[in-house]
């Protein structure tokens, strides 16, 4: 037996060798093109406005400008371009074997299937012979049949009929997959040969090269060095560094707006001369008497201190946002609403540092220098700024001689003949305007809770160290919503899951514990209800808004339990008529509780990242008992089944008097099932901590 090796003359290998490398990366790309979007940005429905800002055609460019960055278009044109490679390469596979010789087997010569007989098969070669034969076969010209054709499928049929009668032909058919036995090895190579033939060979070796040497180096150290150089929260690493180096323990909102400007990120946009460019006219504008960006003494000087272009220009142009000044060019304008998604990101990084630190003051900061960022307020500005066409001389007008800022509940509380007067007229809103003002007001997503308590599952008490459950109950109410009904007593209940479902208790799937029909309590699956984007008519990105909830002690002015984030509701917040349903959502948070017993007061944020004036700071009491005080509860509870059954005990039961090892008269079995309606006590007290549920608004 021989080898040998030759290339794909006839191009029947190459194509399937080309198909294959093709669908392996046009496949996943197809895949991440057509998958519907999980992202919250892109799922989420939208507040209801017609209002379109200042300089909307700059922020729409730039909304689109960051969708091309994402590469959708690209990856379009590049999956085009794969399939119209795969569909060529199937073309060539079908042409070519149409024209390339077929694996020679018995059985289709002779048109007989593989498990025919061998009857069937002597059947079938003897027909085959009558019309066949050399001395009896009959050319037929309208079938372009010739002698020697005729006399070739004479011989194959032959050959065929003996590999499946004759033991020794038909052995080397099994063994070697031809008659004659052992043929000369062959082995393909899946390259036409015009690629190897004399004077291409530079051009596969150019080929290798570029693919091997530069191409597949270069992704995967593109891919190593990206995920080295930025951080979890996305923000360069060297950016987080400069962050902790700008952290202080005592900052507030135009602190952190400060300490945002050391991200590396802004050095892409400003490169060359630009940090320099028009750099002088940003500070006249925001530095201008008649501005109302919100500069303190202290944020002036932090700008006036800093020498690096790229740098201050970035703290400039982040001023100049958050006031809405109007640069007047629209390359500064455009670089105005491009650095504020710069800062939202680099803000999440100072958040996480803050948490790090766990002093209160930079964690409540960050958070509403979020709700700034996300908004355009300066900060200490009126919160009615987030409304359309609302105005600083429109918000004085509201607060009149307050010292403090009216809120947007505030504000919407007011009978509307009121707030007519307060806002519309010359110089201030037209009746369209304050139409389209209160109708997005009455949009947005107020979070008001409505109970806050402490609870470890399965048991009636705390006790040191155990897992507990910080849970918040409250319904969406937005602002200026009327008529709005009363909790039912049993929605602010949080009833344990079942004893079996161990699923739920661990967390394994998404799932919420009511009361069935029984009374008793049943698992239902739960579906995440998504609400409406941030309206930030001035922010150059869509925002899926979240809720954050974390405690503080409020005199150590420390971090107690860090911050747990929600972005999702439990239960639907509109009807399909888009009006409130004012269901009871549910916040839980765990964490372990303090080493030691006692009474333990916290402040408990819950913060909104998107909106000012919507974050509620309420106090609540952790109460830890003794382990002993539990272990006498659960002892009071129990009943001692064995000493029923004895004979003291029945002997008691017939004189009417308690059974022994019971610590409560026994009751009647209807009473028996009303204990078990839920996992959870009787009294709130019992399995509850103590909470204050007066709340203030953090935002005010």
């Amino acid at each position: 037996m021989s080898s040998e090796s030759f290339y794909d003359e006839q191009g029947q290998f190459f194509p399937i060798f080309i198909l294959t490398l093709t669908s392996l990366v046009t496949l996943p790309l197809t895949y991440t093109l057509v998958r519907p979007a999980k992202d919250l940005e892109a799922t989420a429905p939208h507040i209801k406005s017609d209002y379109k800002p200042e300089h909307d055609k700059l922020l729409q460019s730039i909304r689109q400008a960051q969708k091309r960055k994402q590469r959708r278009v690209f990856r379009a044109v590049f999956v085009l371009a794969g399939w119209a490679l795969m569909a060529f390469m199937v073309h060539l596979i079908i042409t070519t074997q149409r024209i390339s010789p077929k694996i020679w087997n018995p059985y289709d010569i002779l048109g007989i299937s593989d498990s025919a007989s061998e009857k069937v098969i002597k059947k079938t070669y003897k027909t085959l012979s009558r019309r066949l034969h050399p001395d009896k076969a009959r050319p037929d010209a309208a079938k372009n049949e010739t002698v020697e054709s005729l006399n070739a499928a004479w011989v194959e049929i032959s050959k065929a009929y003996q590999a499946l009668t004759d033991e020794e032909v038909r052995n080397n058919y099994i063994q070697y997959g031809h008659p004659d036995g052992k043929q000369s090895f062959s082995m393909g190579i899946a390259l036409p040969t015009w690629i190897v033939a004399d004077g291409n060979g530079k051009y596969v070796i150019f080929l290798y090269t570029a693919l091997l040497g530069v191409l597949l180096p270069y992704l995967v150290g593109s891919w190593w060095y990206g995920s080295q150089r930025m951080s979890k929260e996305g923000v360069l690493v060297e950016s987080a560094n400069n962050l902790f180096r700008a952290y202080e323990d005592s900052v507030d909102t135009g602190g952190v707006i400060t300490a945002l400007s050391v991200g590396k990120e802004y050095e892409h946009t400003f490169k060359g001369d630009k940090a320099d460019a028009g750099l002088a006219k940003i500070e006249s504008r925001i530095t201008s008497p008649d501005n109302h960006c919100g500069m303190s003494t202290k944020d002036r000087h932090a700008l006036e201190d800093l020498d690096s272009g790229v740098r201050r220009k970035a703290l400039s142009l982040l001023w100049a946002y958050l006031g809405r000044t109007d640069l007047g060019d629209d390359a500064l304008n455009r670089a105005k609403y491009e650095v504020a998604p710069i800062a939202h990101a680099l803000n999440r990084s100072f958040s996480v540092i803050s948490q790090a630190f766990g002093h209160t003051d930079p964690i409540v900061a960050s958070f509403q220098t979020s709700q700034h960022l996300v908004q355009a307020i300066p900060p200490r500005a009126s919160p009615l700024l987030q409304l359309p066409y609302f105005t600083p001389a429109i918000a004085r007008a509201v607060d009149g001689d307050h010292k403090n800022h009216t809120t947007i509940q505030q504000f919407m509380d007011l009978p509307d003949a009121q707030r007519r007067s307060l806002v519309v007229g010359k110089g201030l809103l037209s009746e369209s305007q304050y139409k389209s003002a209160v109708d997005v007001a009455r949009q947005l997503p107020y979070f008001q809770v409505d109970k806050a308590f402490f609870k470890v599952a399965g048991e009636k008490v705390i006790i040191p160290s155990s897992l507990v459950t910080l849970v918040v109950k409250g319904r969406i109410v937005p602002p200026g919503t009327v008529n709005v009904p009363a909790v039912a007593p049993q929605d602010l209940e949080d009833l344990d899951p079942a004893e079996d479902d161990v699923d739920a208790f661990i967390g394994r799937k998404a799932s919420v514990t009511v009361k069935g029909p029984d009374g008793k309590p049943v698992a239902v699956e739960k579906k995440p209800v998504l609400p409406p984007l941030a309206h930030a008519p001035y922010f150059a990105r869509p925002h899926a808004p979240t809720w954050s909830v974390f405690l503080t002690d409020a005199k150590q002015g420390k971090m107690a339990v860090p911050p747990f984030h929600f972005s999702h509701f439990d239960q639907p917040i509109l009807t399909g008529d888009g009006k409130p349903t004012f269901n009871v959502q549910t916040f839980k948070a765990q964490f372990a509780a303090p080493p030691q017993p006692g009474h333990y007061t916290f402040v408990m944020h819950v913060m909104n990242d998107s909106y000012v004036g919507f974050d509620t700071r309420m106090e609540v009491t952790l109460v830890v008992e003794h382990p002993s005080k539990a272990a006498a509860m659960v002892a009071e509870d129990e009943i001692s089944e064995p000493e029923e059954d004895s004979l003291a005990g029945q002997m008691s039961a017939l004189k009417g008097g308690s059974v022994p090892g019971t610590t409560r008269p026994r009751k009647k079995p209807v009473e028996e099932d009303s204990d078990d309606e839920s996992g959870t006590d009787d009294d709130e007290e019992d399995d509850t901590s103590e909470t204050n549920t007066d709340t203030e608004d953090e935002g005010a």
